[in-house]
């Protein structure tokens, strides 16, 4: 069984997905998964599922929520339900192994694949490549109401981009071509706050013989720093458009230009 929350939150047995519907039992299947082999305690499932509400049978209402997800599983793996949500001590924890989460496998992927950028950019570019592929959309689309799936929705989306930057990276490195510039220059619009974007966006544009549009990058995005922050553009991204403006050698490996940080 395996248990996917880089999109809606849904349970993948053999060949089949199944969504869980409820949205209650999906929040607890995502607490769950979110930190698979660690005891989540029942206070802050409540918590997760009844904020700002006072609740007098909030642990009544929770085992029967429990009960109801693991005859769910159930129905779907032939496995006991108490097998995959196990009671432990004054908490719950789900009884699959962490890589059969796709966050937990995600998280290893992007940690692996970031290792390797500086020393093996191709290892790392397909290492980052799976990493992304386990993206089905918005993560924990369905769960979002809690505070606690809220923060790891957005802990997910930062590294998302992360690994993204990375990959773009190591692309740059081994075969710059390979570089979906406009994907690029989405994502870069999509994040103006992330200098890493706007370096890389610019270095590809430069390895697509677009000089002058990657220095057309730089100054726009200077503009808009000053504009709305007051503040220049980081030593890395000046060292970038320094060395896109007088075609420096070390543009054959953008692994030196990105060095020097």
């Amino acid at each position: 069984m395996d248990i996917q929350v880089l999109g809606s939150v849904s349970v993948r047995y053999g060949n089949r997905q199944h969504a869980v519907g409820s949205k209650r039992l999906t929040a607890i299947l995502a607490l769950l998964a979110l930190s698979p082999g660690r005891t989540i305690p029942a206070d802050q499932l409540e918590d997760e599922l009844w904020a700002g509400r006072t609740l007098a049978n909030a642990r009544n209402a929770l085992q029967a929520s429990v009960g109801r997800l693991r005859r769910y599983l159930e129905s779907i793996t032939g496995r006991r339900g108490d097998e995959l949500i196990r009671t432990v001590g004054g908490g719950y924890q789900l009884g699959v192994p962490a890589d059969r989460v796709d966050a937990h496998r995600f998280r290893e992927l992007a940690r692996s694949g970031a290792d390797l950028v500086a020393s093996d950019p191709a290892l790392a570019a397909v290492a980052l490549e799976e990493a992304l592929s386990l993206w089905r959309g918005l993560a924990l689309m369905d769960a979002h109401d809690g505070l606690r799936v809220r923060i790891a929705a957005a802990d997910l989306e930062e590294r998302r981009i992360t690994v993204y930057e990375d990959l773009t990276t190591a692309r740059l490195a081994v075969d710059p071509h390979r570089i979906s510039l406009p994907e690029l220059r989405g994502t870069a619009a999509e994040h103006p706050e992330r200098e890493r974007l706007t370096e890389l966006l610019m270095l590809a544009l430069y390895h697509a013989g677009r000089q002058a549009e990657a220095l057309d990058v730089f100054h726009r995005a200077r503009r808009r720093l000053a504009d709305e922050m007051g503040l220049e553009p980081g030593r890395a991204l000046h060292h970038a458009y320094q060395a896109i403006l007088q075609q420096d050698d070390m543009l054959g490996e953008p692994r030196q230009v990105l060095a020097h940080r």
